[in-house]
Formats: C-alpha cells, sequence, structure tokens
C-alpha cells in the first residue's frame, strides 16, 4: 500500500510536468513521435529513482528529458542522411495549447524548427531551454553539464545564428491571410500572383520519404516554384474540400488527395512575401498530426499518459 501510495505521487508530479517536458523534447527533436518515446523513458526512470533523494522534481525531470534529447539529436542526423526527399519536422496541433507547455512559444514553428537543425544538439537544447522555457543560465549550466559563462555562450551563440538565417515574423493574422491568398491563387494557377505572393528566395518541399507523388528534391525560386504550382494545378486541387488547422501556432490546411490520404500544407513568410512552402505528405507524419488533433482538449499534444499507466508502472 505504502509502494502503491508512493507510485501515485511519482505520476501525480510526472503528470502534471509532462506538457513542458514534452514541449522539451518535441523543440529538441522536431517530431512528435520522439518526444513521446523519450517520456516514456523518463517516466520509466522516475519510477524507479530514489525520489527521496530529488529536492526538485521539476529540475530533475527537465535534466532527464533533455539529455535524452540531446542522445537522439546526435543519432538523428544519421538517420535524416538516409530519409528520401525533403525532411520537414513532424507537425503539431497546437489549438489546445498554442504554447505546447512552454512559457513562450519560441522555436515552435515549422520554419523555426528546421532552423534549430543547423545547431548542435547542445546548442539546441541552451537555446531552447532558455528562449522557449525561461530557465536560469545556472540551471542550463547544471543541465548541460557547462558551466553557467559557458550557458551563456551556448544560447548567445545558438541566438546568433538563427538571427542570421531567420526571416522577420509576421503575425498570425497576416500569415492566414497569406495562405488563403496562396490558395487562390495555386488552385486557379494564376502564375502571375503566385509569383507577386513570393520571395525571391521561395523554396517549395515535399515531405513523404519516398512515397509516391512527393518531389524529391525541393523546387527553388519564385518562377519555377509559380509555374510548377501551376502545371499542377489541374490535378491536384479539383473537387478538394479544405480543412483549416492549427499547425505549430500557424494556419494550415489539410488537403485531400483520395480517400484515405492527404497533404498538410503550410507556409512560412515575412513582410517580403512567402519563402517557403511545405507539403507534409509523410503517412507517419500525417496520422501523428490527426492523433493529436482528435485528442482535442482533454488531451492536447504532451498531455496524454500515451500508454503508460501506474498500474503498468507497478508490472514492471
Amino acid at each position: 500500500m505504502e509502494q502503491a501510495s508512493a507510485l501515485e505521487q511519482a505520476a501525480s508530479a510526472f503528470v502534471e510536468l509532462r506538457p513542458r517536458l514534452f514541449g522539451i523534447a518535441y523543440r529538441m527533436l522536431g517530431s512528435a513521435v520522439e518526444a513521446e518515446d523519450i517520456l516514456q523513458d523518463v517516466w520509466v526512470r522516475w519510477q524507479n529513482t530514489d525520489r527521496s533523494t530529488v529536492e526538485n522534481p521539476s529540475a530533475f525531470l527537465a535534466l532527464v528529458t533533455t539529455r535524452l534529447a540531446i542522445n537522439v539529436a546526435q543519432s538523428a542526423r544519421a538517420r535524416r542522411e538516409a530519409y528520401i526527399g525533403p525532411w520537414l519536422p513532424e507537425p503539431v496541433d497546437t489549438s489546445n495549447d498554442p504554447t505546447l507547455g512552454a512559457e513562450r512559444g519560441e522555436a515552435l514553428e515549422l520554419a523555426f524548427l528546421l532552423l534549430l537543425e543547423r545547431l548542435t544538439p547542445t546548442e539546441r537544447a541552451a537555446y531552447v531551454l532558455r528562449e522557449a522555457f525561461v530557465y536560469p543560465y545556472p540551471q542550463i549550466a547544471d543541465i548541460l553539464q557547462v558551466s553557467a559563462v559557458n550557458a551563456r555562450q551556448l544560447v548567445s551563440r545558438a541566438r546568433r545564428h538563427l538571427t542570421a538565417a531567420r526571416h522577420e515574423p509576421i503575425d498570425k493574422i497576416e500569415h492566414r491571410r497569406l495562405l488563403k491568398v496562396f490558395l487562390d491563387a495555386a488552385q486557379t494557377g494564376n502564375i502571375a500572383a503566385l509569383e507577386d505572393l513570393f520571395a525571391a528566395d521561395v523554396v517549395s518541399s515535399s515531405d513523404g520519404d519516398g512515397i509516391r507523388g512527393a518531389a524529391r528534391f525541393p523546387l527553388l525560386g519564385s518562377a519555377r516554384v509559380a509555374k510548377f504550382l501551376a502545371a499542377y494545378a489541374p490535378r491536384f486541387w479539383p473537387d478538394t474540400a479544405l480543412t483549416w488547422v492549427e499547425v505549430n501556432g500557424r494556419a494550415g490546411v489539410l488537403v485531400p488527395r483520395n480517400r484515405t490520404d492527404a497533404t498538410l500544407l503550410t507556409i512560412e513568410a515575412s513582410p517580403q512575401g512567402i519563402h517557403h512552402v511545405m507539403w507534409i505528405v509523410n503517412p507517419a507524419k500525417l496520422d501523428a498530426f490527426e492523433r493529436s488533433r482528435s485528442r482535442g482538449d482533454a488531451d492536447p499534444p504532451g498531455r496524454g499518459w500515451t500508454g503508460v499507466t501506474t498500474s503498468r508502472a507497478v508490472r514492471s
């Protein structure tokens, strides 16, 4: 009975912190599935820890989550080199949790998660902990096993890299408006209208991991992307009933391709226009996104127990 009570207390603490832990792991990896796997591992470690020696469960669980995420991020680079075609982060529905467990929504948009891939795993962890979750530098230093001075340097270096590469953001309302105008132009195959919307450096990426119909290489440049979309319009858009969704804090649409498949579409844009058109057709990523949508208000990303229960923990 005493053991069961202690385990219930451990579970209660974990469940309370779970959205934050998921938010850390997801931002570190750009994958909700991998983030969920890490949280399963964190829970197992938490139940097997001598919790009487843990003064601050929140700090302990954040430390374990971040270190596991760093390990997975180091191996993920090799896996992505074998990915067929462009790789985009796995989308999540944020309509019920706009900041995904963080104090700020930093490092959440798909395009920004893609930029984070340019950082080392340790730089990425330092940036995420500081900018999204506002951890103090001494705690970041403890998590990353560096000095407080080095923790500041990691965050500063990451911030410089990202600022240099990031386009000036626009607000949600303008983003949704631009996506709507883009959809109107793409559906009608209006090349001139598309070129007017695009920034000069626009890229169109189709993430399908080799699935039929997904482009193996990104398209670059406003003229080339506009002509491709215009040529593709008669086959892709007729009789489609678009579903508007929230994807990583921004507007997106689900475009049905047949009775069972769909494409998730969103954009990155700045005051200069649309810089990145992102098409996600990988069935595994779309299935994960649909699961995050179907959970609804009771269970947004990061809040579910994902099969780990106290009874399972006792049996294990």
